[in-house]
């Protein structure tokens, strides 16, 4: 067929994703839309899903001792509340039982540009959700024509979740934004639990980054102490539990959004902040 140099360039464009930011109302919502209700959840191949789930993969601590499948994770993440913003800081280490299967595992969810989601339980069930929650939040913003509040994306996943409730996910989450009302912070987990607070922390090191976060956090924290109070937790947790460790991510979220603060190795903090200088192992000499 003969292809004029007009539908050249719209090929090659849609290649190259020319047009991409485009505004909301040029988008093909009719498109999303359709992508939005294919995307679905495959469950247990049986006559009650759920029921086979609950029997085989139970996800709560010590309720998978009879289970051929026994869930072994362990994390630590952490987010709290100050008149600066909200500060998410989490670590980077995945687990597998005794076995390390990764140190560098990306633990913030970047959602949209103000808001972001921690992982903490599985790692795929995490992912995979929260994504999702990235796909519901812009079609809302496509049919609002405004950005959603940080209530009402955390609504959504935990609705998400209450319809999965007891067919083996495992999930611990927080989500964490700003929007009309200032910055929000919420817990939502495998149950449909959601929770609304000034701070929270998830995993199998939340008990030591608790212990640093509630003798430290005060209101009117600078951002520089908010910033060395979230790396101090990570710290803590990661020279007590053995299942925390690898890097520290740690993200700032303010009315303009959010900003990634860097990534520092939880061995240099525990040196830095846990034991004394002198204490840390010397390069030996040549």
């Amino acid at each position: 067929r003969e292809c004029t140099p007009n539908k050249r360039m719209a090929a090659l464009a849609k290649v190259l994703d020319v047009g991409s930011s485009l505004r909301i109302s040029k988008l093909d919502t009719n498109e999303l839309v359709k992508n939005e209700h294919e995307m679905n959840f495959s469950l247990a191949p049986v006559a009650d899903p759920a029921m086979y789930s609950s029997k085989n993969f139970g996800v709560g601590y010590d309720t998978d001792r009879e289970q051929a499948v026994k869930f072994a994770k362990g994390t630590t993440t952490l987010a709290f509340k100050f008149n600066g913003g909200v500060i998410v800081s989490v670590d980077s280490r995945a687990t597998m039982g005794q076995y390390i299967a990764s140190q560098t595992v990306k633990k913030v969810i970047e959602i949209n540009p103000f808001l972001l989601g921690t992982m903490a339980g599985g790692a795929a069930d995490c992912q995979f959700w929260e994504r999702n929650l990235g796909i519901q939040c812009r079609m809302y913003e496509l049919r609002n024509k405004q950005r959603i509040s940080v209530a009402a994306a955390s609504k959504l996943l935990a609705n998400t979740m209450y319809q999965y409730r007891g067919r083996g996910l495992s999930m611990g989450t927080m989500i964490c934004g700003w929007d009309n009302t200032g910055p929000q912070l919420y817990y939502i987990d495998d149950d449909g639990t959601r929770l609304k607070g000034d701070v929270f922390c998830v995993g199998s090191g939340s008990t030591y980054a608790y212990g640093v976060i509630d003798s430290n956090l005060r209101p009117d924290l600078t951002v520089e102490e908010a910033i060395d109070l979230g790396r101090r937790a990570i710290a803590g947790a990661a020279h007590r539990d053995a299942f925390s460790g690898g890097f520290n991510n740690l993200f700032h979220v303010t009315q303009d959004g959010w900003s990634f603060k860097g990534a520092i190795d939880t061995n240099d903090l525990v040196y830095t902040h846990i034991m004394k200088k002198n204490d840390a192992p010397q390069p030996m000499e040549e």
